[in-house]
């Protein structure tokens, strides 16, 4: 985006959207950021501010009725088909693109079944039925259900086509103390402990991808003019094995390593353990001109941070 443009960031209040919140103020961008006003952003007067529930349909329509146009939105909080149509309802005709922040969660049923790296078209979106009607908005919604309701609101704007939609299916992100999900930051607790590191097998590698990584090419996506889903990760996948290793080499302690002969189910022995490959082939990015880092680049970085938070 070389130029200024009318942006709005659906979320952006914690994780790496801040990180791309401020990437697009730094590059001169009018930057409004819609949430629902519960987390404080560290934005100042560099923002406009919405505060709206993304999930209710009313509540959006009165927010943005009289807005005016956007260049780009980016998306964060579109986590199902109903999101997805809320957002064709309040949207068509007013935007030239829109982000949606989806997941390698939406390939959960080529685990196992598709052993290459993972591209684009694996996902069959013309084939898969939509369910509106399922409770997904519920707090009862199982956890599971996280990489089902992206694929699906994927296949709401797919079959949807007069709005102008990039999903941009994000590895498995790394990031320092911030990082809510705490994943990484097992992994440092585990080595910390003494606890030793069970993993099902050597090969079960995945992708993942740098907080700063994910937010740098969503601001190139939103410059670009390609429409459909695109993969995100870094160059190297990795296991849970080589994670709880580079842990404890850079804590300077001994690694732990217990193999599992049994078949898991994924991620029950540790967040990324997996026993099968998966990992996103990044083809589609280079084909378009972009080129992401390699883990290699961050990821010790990333786990010092952990490492000096535990210091303090």
């Amino acid at each position: 985006m070389a130029m200024s443009k009318r942006v709005l960031l659906i979320g952006g209040t914690r994780f790496f959207g801040i990180l791309l919140a401020r990437r697009l103020i730094e590059a001169g961008h009018d930057v409004t950021v819609a949430t629902r006003g519960r987390t404080p952003d560290p934005f100042g007067g560099a923002v406009r501010r919405i505060t709206v529930d993304r999930r209710v349909r009313s509540g959006m329509q009165q927010a943005f009725a009289r807005t005016g146009d956007y260049d780009v939105v980016y998306d964060q909080m579109c986590y199902s088909p109903p999101d997805a149509a809320i957002s064709a309802d309040v949207f068509t005709g007013r935007i030239g693109r829109y982000v949606m922040a989806s997941t390698i969660e939406v390939y959960d049923a080529c685990r196992g079944q598709i052993l290459r790296p993972l591209i684009e078209a694996d996902v069959d979106l013309d084939r898969e039925p939509i369910e509106l009607d399922y409770p997904w908005h519920s707090e009862s919604v199982p956890e599971e259900r996280y990489g089902t309701g992206k694929r699906q609101a994927e296949v709401y704007f797919h079959r949807y086509t007069e709005l102008p939609v990039v999903a941009v299916r994000i590895a498995h992100v790394l990031a320092g103390p911030e990082d809510f999900t705490r994943r990484l930051a097992s992994y440092v607790d585990a080595v910390r402990e003494g606890r030793a590191c069970r993993y099902s097998q050597a090969d079960g590698k995945s992708s993942f991808i740098s907080a700063l990584g994910i937010a740098r090419f969503m601001e190139w996506v939103g410059a670009g003019e390609f429409l459909g889903p695109v993969n995100a990760a870094s160059d190297g996948p990795l296991d849970a094995r080589e994670l709880y290793i580079q842990v404890a080499r850079l804590l300077g302690r001994p690694s732990r390593i217990e193999p599992v002969s049994e078949r898991v189910r994924p991620s029950d022995l540790s967040p990324f353990d997996y026993p099968d490959p998966y990992v996103m082939s990044t083809g589609r990015a280079r084909s378009l001109g972009y080129q992401f880092d390699s883990t290699g680049d961050w990821l010790d970085s990333v786990i010092r941070r952990h490492i000096l938070a535990g210091v303090a």
